[in-house]
């Protein structure tokens, strides 16, 4: 079906930049630990239910919060009342998964950090990041169990709750400090973090962008969520200046123009002050990739603003949004760390969406059919 769509337009590329990718300083041969995450990894239990439900616990259709206490029940009764489905997720995982999955070979391009309980729940996603051949290395801990997301389904449309429990224990100087894992950081050459976890360790963040920065490699942050903007705004300017390629959904942009006072809704407009927001690594321009659903992706480098179609869908055809947002990021990040130029990262990107999507869960068949 991919290859009947539209597909996503050549860049109209400037002579200094017709034969470069975002990534040209870095060498193309894929091998692994090559791609670096880091965020909370989190089972997602998901659910179609009905806006009654949404209701009850003042949840909107299409966002992403934390648990609070008013939250509790809402994990138990989703259970209880609707047809669940288990899949290890968590947005910087689920990323990193798709882009391993899009890669094929070799395995353990893909490298993940993050925290879980010592618990039935962690063993899960330990067995799905080897399923997924991601080399997961989590922080281990028996204070809290292993985090969780209600995805619940409206449509398509998903609400996210986030119990981040475990995920939230993630301890720099307990696990991203010790030699054996900095050496795994070290070996990467793309960097990828969701938003999400400036609300965990932000000095564990600022540690592997400085890193990035410092070497002229590539560091990635998705905005998340619109909550990130709004509540986690400190953390997130701490961490912007390192940001070589800023990812985030039309909701999300819109919160952050917002707080930045750019005065305006335009989604190029605000992907254009994004860009030019202050930078330390000089050598390498932002760019800023904002996804609109079904419409058009929006993006800004340098000074021009490009957009690109995104696969057409039946409706009947989509089973979960859920996941969509972070198999983007996975296709594009495939692309990236093979130093492709940026047109080929959006068109992996919305290749590897339009599958997800099909399915329930950031889940996939068993390989893609991007050429």
């Amino acid at each position: 079906m991919a290859s009947e769509e539209p597909q996503a337009k050549k860049q109209k590329l400037s002579e200094e930049e017709k034969t470069e990718s975002p990534n040209k300083e870095i060498p193309a041969k894929l091998r692994p630990n090559l791609l670096f995450g880091m965020g909370n990894p989190l089972l997602d239990i998901s659910a179609v239910v009905d806006k009654e439900f949404l209701d009850k616990y003042t949840l909107k259709s299409n966002d992403q919060i934390l648990a609070e206490d008013k939250h509790k029940a809402l994990f138990e009764e989703l259970v209880k009342k609707f047809k669940v489905e288990y899949h290890a997720g968590g947005a910087t995982q689920n990323s990193i998964k798709v882009a391993q999955w899009m890669i094929q070979e070799p395995h353990n391009v893909g490298t993940f950090f993050g925290c879980i309980g010592k618990d039935n729940f962690g063993e899960i996603l330990k067995q799905k990041a080897r399923e997924a051949h991601v080399d997961a290395h989590y922080y281990e801990q028996d204070e809290e169990p292993t985090g969780t997301c209600a995805a619940c389904i409206t449509g398509d449309s998903r609400s996210l709750v986030a119990n981040l429990a475990a995920a939230n224990c993630y301890k720099k100087d307990k696990h991203l400090d010790l030699e054996e894992n900095w050496k795994l950081v070290e070996k990467a050459n793309v960097y990828y973090i969701a938003g999400f976890f400036l609300t965990v360790s932000v000095e564990s963040i600022l540690k592997v962008a400085k890193h990035a920065s410092e070497n002229n490699k590539l560091f990635c942050l998705n905005l998340s969520a619109p909550f990130i903007c709004m509540f986690f705004k400190d953390n997130l300017m701490q961490v912007l200046p390192y940001v070589d390629v800023l990812f985030g959904n039309e909701t999300e942009a819109t919160a952050f123009a917002k707080e930045q006072n750019f005065e305006t809704t335009d989604i190029k407009e605000i992907a254009k002050k994004s860009q030019a927001l202050p930078k330390v690594n000089k050598k390498r321009p932002r760019i800023v990739v904002i996804t609109q659903g079904k419409d058009e992706t929006t993006i800004a480098q340098k000074d021009k603003i490009e957009t690109f179609p995104v696969l057409k869908i039946d409706p009947k055809d989509i089973v979960d949004t859920n996941g969509a947002g972070d198999a983007f990021v996975g296709g594009f990040l495939s692309e990236l760390v093979k130093e492709n130029l940026l047109d080929q990262c959006v068109n992996a990107g919305h290749y590897a969406a339009n599958v997800i999507i099909r399915q329930a869960g950031c889940t996939f068949p068993e390989k893609p059919d991007f050429k």
